[in-house]
């Protein structure tokens, strides 16, 4: 007699099998707050009897919980899972649902309404291949729909429903219907939609979702299940058949054995074709396709594997392999859509993280060319970008990178954008094309007479202290006692200070966070220069960022920059006020004054930290030099 255990390993191996052949669609759902997302995706759910009976007797007892008609369920509970969720009657994540049918399997991401979450429905779309767009019928279209909308045309979504929903709610009314269909089609037209299927229905009834409604007899369209079930969709990327592998690992497990670890995001490979590696453009050819099932002779998009190559040649994770006769482009300036998903503005220059495939750089943006308005389609001058905006930006990266224009592949051509500091994603980009101003134009030049010969001219090591305080906490002073005293120990040095600095070289600018950041910019550059021309450098500027003094460190060697904090309590700060700032500041006459209505972001780690309510600037300066000298770079 066959065990129990036995009996089910047996039912779970044939209902793999069943469905290892099905092809797989991914969908999303978006559109406002309360279009009935959650609930249709439930509706799918249970019609396609992807319920276990204890989901179902749960869902049947919380239903009856919020108050659900006898007899009706609530079907948004199955997807509504989290707590908070419940409770204010809102989807706050992204929640992925498997279900299945006879004829394909399916992922759906049950995105936020909310425009609070809109950075949420980005991260959903970003590997669907249809779009459901809700539409509550007693609302019509939305700016939120206009911005789902937009976006999923951005991101290279083809295929929308257009769900109009809650239709039992306007009487089952053809007028409502084709009203809606019309003003979202003219929408639609204009970003590029046109693969549009508009459905009428009701998820909480079920109308017109597996089987057409007897309430709809005006409609004889596809259910929404027939379509899914039906639906073609091709991926560009891979039916193009260019070759491309970002390399997420170098697989060295013995001397014997080095090959280039990563999934084929585009076209396919065999044993002997000649390949790429970019952004260096070394050739080699495939020598072997190993998995751990075993070498293949060909690997196709989708596909997680190992290449060896008949050449030893230098290939690092984030590099991409690629068909040599078709290889992907290489810069390191570029124009793309960004859109900003935090509630901290992005601020041109500032220097944020970008990952890119399984690259990742630091990046900033140079230039926000515009933004764009959702409703109408405008663009409209910008100097920033907001939370839930997008723009149209150039884009300097710290190096080169491999990429293909986002309208031809998604994966070398999409990107995220991190904060530095929390690791926070921020924002999320398509690239669209190289700079001309990139890559080639500017070559860096070999000087025989470098860093290390200045330096060895001079007798010293080059390196920059850099003072960061309020606005009165003594930074200048200390600075200048501090360059009196390395000159008089024989050191050549330099001081920038913050204000005469804005007398010449920076006087173009003004005090908002975006000309702050690009203060910065310039002093760090010009420092970076003199370290190499073997100077000690001093720097006395507010700085009021630290994603920009953390900048300016990464542009030097490590050991050549000393962050020294002067740590002063506001209130000290503006009982000295030295140049009468804070007075006007308080009266108005000064705007975006650091430490009153513009923000300080003190140092957390400084090399020095200096008190000068209890060291006076003399004691200050020892200080210093008795730490540069306990590290010997005074030596």
């Amino acid at each position: 007699m066959a065990h129990v255990s036995d009996l089910i390993a047996e039912d779970i191996e044939l209902y793999l099998k069943t469905h290892e052949n099905k092809s797989l669609l991914r969908f999303i759902t978006c559109g406002s707050v309360d279009d009935g997302k959650s609930t249709l995706i439930g509706r799918l759910l249970y019609e396609s009897k992807m319920l276990f009976e204890d989901q179902l007797t749960q869902l049947e007892a919380d239903s009856k919980k919020v108050g659900t008609q006898a007899g009706d369920l609530d079907f948004a509970l199955l997807v509504d899972g989290l707590t908070a969720e419940r409770e204010q009657g809102i989807t706050i994540d992204v929640a992925y649902r498997f279900f299945s049918t006879d004829k394909r399997k399916f992922i759906v991401a049950d995105t936020p309404g909310h425009e609070q979450y809109t950075r949420n429905m980005i991260t959903g779309a970003s590997t669907a291949d249809v779009a459901i767009i809700l539409i509550d019928a007693r609302k019509g279209v939305l700016t939120q729909t206009r911005r789902h909308s937009y976006l999923v045309s951005l991101i290279g979504i083809r295929h929308v429903v257009l769900a109009i929903n809650k239709l039992d709610m306007v009487g089952y009314s053809e007028e409502v219907f084709n009203r809606i269909d019309h003003d979202y089609r003219v929408f639609a037209k204009k970003i590029g939609l046109q693969n549009i299927a508009a459905i009428p229905m009701s998820a909480l009834k079920g109308d017109n979702i597996t089987e057409l409604s007897r309430n709809t007899p005006w409609y004889s369209g596809d259910t929404l299940m027939s379509y899914l079930e039906n639906v073609q969709v091709e991926d560009a990327a891979e039916q193009s058949g260019v070759f491309r592998m970002p390399v997420q690992w170098v697989n060295r497990p013995n001397l014997d054995f080095r090959g280039y670890s990563g999934m084929v995001v585009r076209g396919s490979v065999k044993p002997g074709d000649a390949i790429c590696v970019l952004p260096s453009g070394r050739e080699s050819h495939v020598a072997r396709i190993v998995t751990q099932e075993g070498d293949l002779e060909t690997a196709i998009s989708g596909q997680s594997i190992t290449l060896t190559l008949t050449d030893e040649i230098d290939i690092s994770r984030g590099d991409v392999l690629a068909t040599t006769d078709s290889p992907p482009g290489v810069a390191n300036q570029f124009e793309a859509t960004v859109v900003w998903m935090t509630d901290e503005a992005m601020l041109p220059g500032r220097p944020y993280l970008m990952k890119i495939g399984t690259k990742t750089v630091t990046a900033n943006v140079s230039t926000v060319k515009h933004k764009v308005n959702v409703n109408t389609l405008e663009q409209v001058a910008a100097t920033r970008l907001e939370l839930n905006e997008i723009g149209v930006c150039n884009l300097s990266t710290d190096q080169l990178i491999a990429f293909d224009p986002y309208s031809e592949d998604r994966d070398t051509g999409g990107f995220i954008m991190i904060d530095r500091l929390t690791n926070n994603t921020v924002g999320a980009g398509m690239l669209h094309s190289a700079l001309r101003q990139s890559r080639d134009n500017s070559q860096w030049q070999n000087i025989d007479v470098n860093k290390q010969a200045h330096a060895a001219i001079k007798g010293q090591k080059p390196f920059i202290i850099w003072f960061t305080g309020l606005s009165g906490s003594g930074k200048s002073t200390i600075a200048i006692l501090l360059e009196r005293k390395l000159y008089s120990l024989g050191k050549h040095t330099y001081l920038l200070d913050g204000d005469a600095i804005r007398h010449g070289l920076n006087k173009d600018l003004g005090f908002t966070d975006a000309d702050r950041i690009e203060n910065v910019r310039r002093t760090a550059e010009v420092a970076k220069l003199m370290v190499d021309a073997g100077q000690i450098v001093l720097v006395s500027m507010i700085s009021p960022f630290s994603a920009e003094r953390e900048m300016a460190r990464e542009l030097v060697a490590q050991g050549e920059f000393f962050e020294v904090f002067v740590d002063v309590p506001i209130q000290a700060a503006e009982e000295r006020d030295p140049k009468g700032l804070y007075k006007k500041a308080r009266s108005g006459e000064l705007k975006d004054f650091t430490g009153l209505d513009s923000p300080y972001e003190a140092p957390e780690n400084p090399e020095v930290r200096i008190d000068t309510t209890t060291q006076t600037p003399e004691q200050a300066v020892e200080h210093i030099i008795n730490y540069l000298l306990g590290i010997g770079v005074l030596g």
